[in-house]
């Protein structure tokens, strides 16, 4: 399902070179669910919402607390004791995988590790990059409203001694996921929804009655992190490769403490590929027709039990797949999880229960929503290295392509959805939570994604159409792209891939 490596990394430096030109179109799809104006950010950075403060709401000091402090605080002494341990495990597996290439801090190495003693510095803190609204996540928790997510960038504080060239941010985020709706509130999702969307550009945001005046300390669910932890430069063994380690920590509001928590949907292949009773537990699950319908929709909560409290996610993808990608022992590979001859015995028994699919009318199109379920392999899809959201760096000097538009493909392509379920919410109406997949959004009846890079336009995910008819894939044979454009596809073993002018 990947396209290759070499394929990706051209295409990925032609999309960030497009960047700028997008902004003002990403301006308006983002109206309404997401915050990532320079100016507004920076403002909200130096008052409540600044990392420290909303991690301790007591705390009011001018001078931001460094990371050395911040991962010092009781609360944050898990997080780093978590992320400790992945490094360890990442560095044990790759000089056991991996014997010929070395492992390392600096440029001697063939693999790169990001240098921990950065992320504990007295010299780093975490800045606000973006606030985005997720109430299209309402049917994890309807009491909860869904969440409202405040983005941080890992920077530093001052520019590095002797290297006037060093860039200021550094490659991970913070999320610091809450509640829209905090414990023992009396406002309605619908009240909620309305303050995000009747909000005007640059407006009242956090003054009261704004969007912002209902989240606080109260709020805090959970943090989720996204660092670079090794990049490897192309070599004569290998193309350029980059590894992203993602992790989540729930919050005890009594204990005031994250601990490390499952992943949402991150399938821990390894531990079923172990254990053939939670393999055959699992297959049950997942093809059963009522959770296979929610997997369709993309709104299937996997069960804890099945999932991983740890993932790396490489960019691009495509390399050693029984190490990297998520999809691989689950239909790939000598006792894989499922078989083709599985997901055609579960999807006609679906539609002989009378289940419609939306996304998934073939083997191929399980395995890909396999894939764009999980924290990873999401996180591989359309992103602007390894990230949805870097955010726009209001700190930067001379801002570059990546800071100067906040947030990939992926995150911009959902933007119709999203706002389409808070005017749901808003007006009261049962709300549509069904997504397309991760690479192809659904245009929910609007026009705005029509010719973009998001849809069907230049750079856009595509299906490669074979005759006769009968021989295109049911899950990808509508994925076609616009006038003066063609499917072109990395190679001849996959017939996806993206929408380019047609060669004469």
């Amino acid at each position: 399902m990947s396209l290759a490596p070499r394929f990706l990394t051209i295409v990925f430096a032609m999309l960030c070179a497009a960047l700028p030109a997008r902004a003002a179109q990403d301006a308006a799809l983002e109206r309404g669910t997401a915050i990532t104006d320079p100016a507004i950010l920076r403002g909200l950075d130096g008052g409540r919402f600044r990392l420290d403060r909303m991690l301790l709401p007591e705390r009011s000091a001018d001078i931001p607390l460094a990371n050395n402090a911040l991962f010092a605080l009781p609360s944050m002494v898990p997080v780093r004791q978590a992320i400790d341990g992945e490094f360890d495990r990442y560095i044990a597996r790759h000089q056991a995988n991996l014997p010929k290439e070395t492992i390392g801090i600096g440029e001697g190495f063939d693999f790169q590790l990001f240098d921990r003693a950065l992320l504990y510095s007295a010299e780093t803190r975490f800045v606000l990059a973006g606030i985005v609204n997720r109430m299209d996540r309402t049917y994890v928790a309807e009491a909860n409203c869904g969440e409202i997510r405040l983005i941080y960038r890992l920077t530093r504080m001052h520019k590095a001694a002797g290297d006037a060239a060093a860039p200021p941010r550094l490659p991970m985020t913070l999320n610091l996921v809450l509640k829209a709706k905090a414990e023992g509130s009396k406002i309605t999702c619908s009240e909620i929804a309305n303050r995000w969307l009747a909000a005007p550009p640059g407006g009242t945001l956090s003054a009261k009655d704004g969007p912002l005046d209902l989240i606080g300390y109260e709020n805090i669910d959970r943090i989720e992190t996204n660092l670079q932890i090794a990049h490897a430069p192309k070599s004569a063994v290998r193309d350029f490769r980059t590894d992203y380690l993602l992790k989540v920590f729930r919050y005890d509001g009594q204990a005031r403490v994250f601990s490390e928590a499952p992943m949402e949907n991150q399938i821990d292949r390894a531990r079923l590929l172990a254990d053939d009773g939670l393999k055959r537990e699992f297959r049950a699950w997942l093809l059963d027709p009522v959770n296979l319908a929610a997997f369709d929709r993309g709104t299937a909560l996997i069960p804890e039990k099945f999932l991983a409290s740890g993932a790396i996610a490489p960019t691009p993808v495509g390399f050693d797949p029984s190490e990297l990608e998520p999809e691989f022992g689950l239909m790939q590979g000598e006792g894989a999880v499922f078989s083709e001859a599985d997901v055609v015995a579960a999807l006609r028994k679906a539609a002989e229960a009378g289940v419609k699919l939306q996304n998934i009318r073939s083997p191929a199109g399980f395995e890909r929503r396999l894939n764009d379920v999980t924290c990873a392999g999401c996180h591989q899809t359309r992103g602007i290295g390894g990230f949805h959201f870097p955010g726009v760096d209001w700190m930067a000097d001379k801002p570059s392509n990546t800071t100067v538009v906040p947030a990939s493909p992926h995150f911009f392509g959902d933007q119709i959805r999203r706002r389409d379920i808070l005017a749901s919410l808003r007006d009261g109406k049962p709300p549509d939570y069904s997504r397309g997949f991760a690479s192809r959004p659904q245009l929910r009846g609007s026009a705005e994604l029509a010719g973009t890079n998001y849809y069907d336009g230049w750079g856009a995910h595509c299906y490669v159409q074979g005759k006769p008819a009968a021989s295109n894939d049911g899950s990808f044979r509508d994925w076609s792209c616009a006038d003066g454009l063609s499917c072109q596809a990395a190679g001849k073993i996959s017939r996806i891939g993206m929408c380019f002018v047609k060669s004469r």
